[in-house]
Parts: C-alpha cells; sequence; structure tokens
C-alpha cells in the first residue's frame, strides 16, 4: 500500500507499508522532499496511513527510523520494549552487488 504527496502534479512525499491486513504492518521508505518539511505534510500522511480503514485492528506496526522520532511517537510508536527478542538479517550492502551479509 503507498501513499504520495503531490503539489501542482509534483510529488513531494510518499510512504508505503507492507501488510498482512490482518496482525502486522510495517511502515517504511517514508520522505518529504526537503523544500516542502515543516509545512505539516508528514503528519497529514501519517493521519492519512493511520486512519486507512484496511490498517485498523493489526496487532503490530514495525517502524525502522533515523529521524522524525518525534512524529511517530505522536501515533504511538515507541521503542521497542523487549529488544532481547527481536532479531534481524541485515544486508548493508545488499545494493552494493555484493551478498554478503
Amino acid at each position: 500500500m503507498e501513499f504520495w504527496a503531490f503539489s501542482w502534479r509534483k510529488q513531494i512525499g510518499f510512504a508505503r507499508i507492507i501488510s498482512d491486513f490482518s496482525t502486522i504492518a510495517y511502515l517504511g521508505d517514508v520522505y518529504v522532499l526537503d523544500d516542502y518539511r515543516g509545512k505539516g505534510l508528514s503528519k497529514e500522511m501519517m493521519d492519512c496511513i493511520m486512519s486507512h480503514p484496511n490498517l485498523q485492528g493489526l496487532r503490530r506496526w514495525i517502524l525502522l527510523t533515523s529521524t522524525a522520532e518525534w512524529l511517530y511517537k505522536k501515533y504511538g510508536f515507541q521503542n521497542v520494549p523487549n529488544p532481547e527478542v527481536y532479531m534481524e538479517l541485515y544486508n548493508p550492502n545488499v545494493y552494493k552487488g555484493t551478498q554478503k551479509v
């Protein structure tokens, strides 16, 4: 599921949600172009995402971010409460042509 923001036919924002629509959703690829930041656009996109009928009643939302933590906290996101049970397979070089993990 994707959400776009446009200004005069120019795409200025984007967010992607990957979900099974019953138990879990991953919120990723959220961005707003620099010239349009600070105008409430990210809040509008988050309002649309979090109120979308297909995304209600989910047990878990996942978000990985290094920016705008303050925004996501307004929607109930918080740090992982039990990081000892969190696991990942992370390959920072996947798009550089190497497959080493």
